[in-house]
């Protein structure tokens, strides 16, 4: 079977690879030449563990290939799969227009059925749009199904997410597209995994409802890490003794600086946009999105208090991907909490294992750049790990206190243990361990 990925971006080849892995025959889509010319020699254009081995394999044996046309992908594909972006516009909600134009140029070129499946992350009735615009614009009168088929995807552990799903949701009212889907994930029924088919209107507003609750768990534990730092509370024994609940789980029970990236901001801004146009109040969401925008502000606040002055003092940041393993900027915490120490006349200095280019394009010169974690730290007044990124797991503390003027470290992730870095002479801080 042949399918087409309209869309390079992280969703759009992380689904070619795996399907292309599957032994599907893919071609990938995009409007970007020089991406497109990278990826034929197999260079990622982001850091994905393993993706671009998967990638680089899977162009040798032919699988998968690229291309600046869809026309390429619509003629030979039976599924065409749209990935391209939906960012969200100032009102929060999502801004269709790359999705819109890529239904009205896959109409131009279908000759004969076809599937067009939405994998990006789009509003509910997105898939009526779409089956509006592809019927318009037919040269000639031609079937076709839409598919909603979001995905689930975590930076850092995409390629495991895809071959091992905790489920696949297809949204559809077309018995043929279901069980031209199924085909597709074939391989996933030998490890038994849940396939949740329903209508198109529900699969777009389970990818929504998802991340939804999940950045809800995270802005809950990290308000009720204030509490614990009241009563003199340990927040990390808080979230375990909640996590063993199998009606809770610990997943995402994990306080730190608040949620970024792709999906949680992006995501629950355009839910509470779809809620408030249909006249529903989504108050637990909107306390979520207000919670981890405090969150934020409240780390600032911790490090102020921690330090007293910030004008003219070195802050090292350790960490500045919104989490580790991936070299995403999109929201990440520590450009919010960076912009704040600046305005106060911090001297700012920060490294990240993947992300500094990616931090070099939306910071500039603001800031200076270090070479690895000690580089960083050397000289610094205060040290702040914001992702925790494995390196940073295993920090030589006696290495770091030697390097720091004043031995100040803030441990936003929780990482180190508070009794043994005070022991160790530093003046520490971490997050809802009272």
């Amino acid at each position: 079977m042949h399918i087409g990925v309209i869309g390079t971006g992280y969703v759009g080849l992380v689904t070619g690879a795996c399907f292309a892995e599957f032994g599907i025959f893919v071609t990938c889509i995009d409007k970007d030449e020089a991406k497109i010319k990278a990826l034929k020699k197999g260079a990622i254009p982001f850091y994905e563990p393993g993706l671009e081995a998967l990638v680089q394999k899977n162009v040798k044996n032919g699988r998968l290939k690229f291309s600046t046309k869809i026309a390429d992908a619509v003629d030979s594909s039976l599924a065409i799969f749209i990935a391209v972006g939906t960012p969200p516009r100032g009102d929060g909600s999502a801004d269709m227009r790359y999705v819109e134009q890529v239904a009205d140029e896959i109409a131009r070129h279908i000759k004969d059925y076809k599937v067009i499946v939405t994998k990006s992350t789009v509003p509910v009735g997105t898939g009526a749009r779409l089956r509006e615009i592809i019927s318009k614009r037919l040269k000639e009168q031609t079937d076709f199904d839409i598919v909603s088929n979001p995905e689930f995807l975590r930076e850092g552990s995409a390629i495991e997410d895809f071959m091992r799903p905790n489920r696949v949701v297809l949204g559809s009212t077309s018995h043929q597209a279901v069980a031209i889907m199924k085909d597709l994930y074939r391989p996933l029924y030998l490890l038994e995994t849940p396939f949740v088919v329903t209508t198109v209107e529900t699969a777009e507003l389970i990818k929504y409802a998802s991340n939804s609750f999940l950045a809800v768990k995270i802005s809950f534990i990290n308000e009720l890490s204030q509490l614990c730092e009241k009563v003199g509370a340990d927040v990390k024994m808080v979230a375990r003794g909640m996590g063993l609940d199998q009606r809770i789980g610990s997943k995402f029970l994990h306080t730190g600086p608040g949620y970024g990236g792709s999906c949680f901001p992006k995501d629950t801004r355009a839910l509470l946009t779809i809620a408030s146009e249909q006249g529903v109040d989504l108050g637990i969401v909107s306390a979520a999105v207000n919670a981890n925008e405090y969150q934020k502000d409240r780390i600032v606040e911790k490090i102020r208090s921690g330090m007293g002055t910030l004008k003219g003092k070195t802050v090292a940041i350790l960490g500045l991907a919104f989490k580790p393993n991936t070299n995403d900027m999109r929201e990440a915490p520590a450009v919010h909490v960076i912009e704040k120490l600046l305005k106060e006349k911090a001297v700012i200095r920060a490294f990240d294992p993947a992300a500094m280019d990616d931090a070099k394009a939306i910071l500039g010169r603001k800031i200076k750049y270090a070479a690895n974690s000690y580089d960083c730290v050397k000289g610094a007044d205060a040290v702040v790990i914001m992702t925790e990124w494995n390196e940073f797991r295993n920090l030589d503390l006696a290495k770091i206190k030697k390097l720091l003027k004043m031995p100040i470290f803030f441990d936003l992730r929780n990482i180190y243990e508070p009794e043994k870095m005070k022991k160790l002479g530093f003046k520490y801080f971490c997050v809802g361990r009272g």
